[in-house]
């Protein structure tokens, strides 16, 4: 059932438009891999997590939009829709409704399974390391802002503000996701992560700063 499920989601989710380059097709297969990864360690459900997973951001929208705060309520519904047309088992559309709302960070939504929490950690580990310092370099430039502020590249004296620096957006979210993971074994990947992000800061401040 879960292979075939893949399959026509992966030719729906290509078919979606996507709100930017961070939150492509490449992206969801992260995702989902790392979903599944984690359902394993957590012993979570794969009938809603994959599903979940591979469906979280079929409606996307920018970082600057409006409503951006509803866009995974709105992914859910899509999502219900889609898995109704290939009559996927409804006893499981409940859990993998709000497994897709309680992904996003701007929904501000508690998870209340283990399977909500695995795709949750899922979604924000792919914010996290290598890929999401690549991400969030691909969406500053998307939005065409600077990548730091000339005077305090680093918020040492100033509140961040990522709607108008890039470098902004690491001490405003990207530093503080490994506190807010669930299970333990995103955890644990989470703080990896997240070390390579300040190591990649701490190598930016020498070269803004030459002795």
């Amino acid at each position: 059932m879960l292979a075939d499920l893949e399959q026509q989601c992966a030719l729906f989710v290509c078919d979606l438009e996507h709100s930017d380059s961070a939150h492509n097709i490449d992206h969801v297969r992260r995702v989902v891999a790392l979903a599944k990864h984690l359902a394993k360690q957590e012993h979570a459900q794969l009938e809603v997590v994959v599903p979940a997973a591979w469906l979280h951001d079929c409606v996307s929208l920018a970082k600057n939009h409006p409503q951006r705060h509803l866009a995974s309520q709105m992914a859910a519904d899509k999502a219900l829709e889609f898995l109704s047309r290939i009559r996927y088992p409804q006893a499981y559309f409940a859990a993998i409704h709000h497994a897709i709302v309680a992904h996003s960070y701007s929904a501000d939504v508690k998870p209340n399974s283990i399977e909500a929490e695995v795709v949750q950690d899922a979604d924000r580990l792919d914010a996290l390391g290598a890929i999401g310092l690549s991400r969030c370099l691909q969406v500053g430039t998307s939005l065409n802002r600077p990548l730091y502020n000339q005077h305090d590249p680093f918020c040492l004296q100033r509140c961040p503000d990522d709607r108008e620096y890039t470098l902004d957006h690491f001490y405003s979210k990207l530093l503080h996701i490994s506190e807010s993971v669930c299970t333990p074994s995103a955890r644990c990947e989470a703080q990896l992560r997240t070390q390579f992000m300040l190591n990649y800061l701490q190598q930016l401040k020498h070269e803004l700063r030459p002795s």
